[in-house]
């Protein structure tokens, strides 16, 4: 089994002012972050369509109705409504789960963020420790070397006495500058495990959060089923044929038809002499109007038209024997002006051809709707509705 690999063993550089290392740490904390914030926003969006959907479908089941149902598939709408009500607080909930899984995601990035920043400061302030060292060093050497040339020249003494104080000198300043390396080997060294436990919480946070997001889904779809199944569990309870017997106990009506109308013929009976008691004397005259009674008002106005012209000889008793029994009603009063009001073509030979406004008389109103009337010395049947009394 391979050894497990170190940030503090793989990011070093050779030469010892450069930050290469460093830099590809930095970039990998960066790109860390930048991936916590991705799946923040996912949370947050998931978070929000879940909050949504939940709320939906609670209006839906509270404005779903019903209620003019009975009976079992009643019983089984209503369970059906208040399940889906259920699945809807259930994904409201998930919801908050959600928002408080992106909650602590947001406080662990802060906590990152200022490990990151505190890391880095101190790394930058060693590095530039040992830069500042570096080029001390480099500066006083350049100065004792060209103190060594000036003294040689003029004395051997003071040169030499420049030349072991520069070295003395020299000698301090590598082992204050070795110090130092030493001290940024070691900062580096806890700033590159100190960025290695960042990167392992993160994608350790990231994954653990990733898997109970999964979860979460997960048993939602399960209860989510489960509260279906309960809704499938009442419909196999529902009866149909139970429902409809309930429905016809509650509601029935009746349980006999009405018996059938008898006919009875006026034309069968005999013509009883005038003044015989429950035999109306005008048996004669309804059987003049049989057509009336048996076929199309229309077809036989004009019979019944001179039927009503006859009658008006016959004695008052005798009238009202015969009108009592057409259904047909005279106008009882000298003929009327009407206006049409709309156009209307004949559709049969015995029908009348009228155009808006003109004006004709009203001869005959057929209680079926259909009128008699006379229009220059034409006439025929027309529909009521479309005329108006002047």
């Amino acid at each position: 089994m391979m050894p497990q690999l170190q940030f503090r063993d793989a990011f070093w550089c050779r030469d010892f002012t450069a930050h290469a290392g460093y830099e590809v740490l930095l970039q990998r904390l960066l790109d860390g972050r930048k991936m916590c914030k991705d799946v923040e926003d996912l949370l947050r969006q998931r978070a929000q369509a879940e909050e949504r959907y939940g709320k939906e479908l609670v209006q839906i089941a509270r404005k779903a109705g019903g209620q003019t149902e009975i009976n079992s598939l009643r019983a089984s709408f209503d369970s059906l409504k208040q399940q889906i009500e259920n699945v809807g607080s259930l994904h409201i909930q998930l919801a908050l789960a959600l928002r408080e899984e992106l909650r602590s995601l947001e406080e662990f990035r802060e906590r990152q963020k200022e490990q990151r920043k505190k890391s880095k400061k101190t790394y930058e302030q060693k590095c530039r420790d040992a830069d500042e060292a570096e080029q001390a060093f480099e500066r006083i050497s350049t100065s004792g070397n060209q103190k060594q040339v000036e003294k040689s020249q003029n004395k051997a003494k003071q040169c030499k006495d420049s030349a072991i104080e520069a070295d003395r000198v020299y000698r301090q300043n590598i082992e204050q500058l070795e110090k130092v390396r030493a001290e940024w080997e070691q900062e580096h060294r806890t700033t590159c495990e100190a960025f290695q436990l960042q990167e392992f919480d993160r994608l350790t946070i990231l994954r653990n959060s990733l898997w109970v997001h999964c979860n979460q889904l997960s048993m939602q779809c399960v209860k989510d089923d489960e509260l279906y199944e309960e809704v499938r569990l009442v419909l196999e309870g529902c009866n149909v044929d139970a429902d409809i017997d309930g429905f016809i106990q509650a509601k029935s009506t009746g349980t006999e038809p009405p018996a059938p109308v008898p006919y009875v013929s006026y034309y069968d009976r005999e013509v009883t002499p005038s003044g015989s008691p429950g035999v109306p004397a005008s048996c004669g005259m309804i059987k003049r109007f049989s057509g009336l009674l048996h076929g199309n008002p229309k077809t036989t106005a004009n019979a019944a038209l001179a039927a009503s012209t006859e009658t008006l000889t016959s004695t008052p008793e005798r009238n009202e024997a015969v009108y009592a029994a057409i259904a047909v009603k005279d106008t009882g009063a000298p003929t009327k002006d009407y206006r049409a009001l709309y156009d209307y073509r004949a559709q049969n030979p015995d029908e009348l051809d009228i155009s808006t406004g003109d004006i004709m008389e009203v001869i005959l109103e057929g209680e079926d709707g259909w009128w008699t009337v006379e229009r220059n010395g034409q006439r025929g049947f027309v529909p009521g509705s479309y005329l108006e009394k002047l």
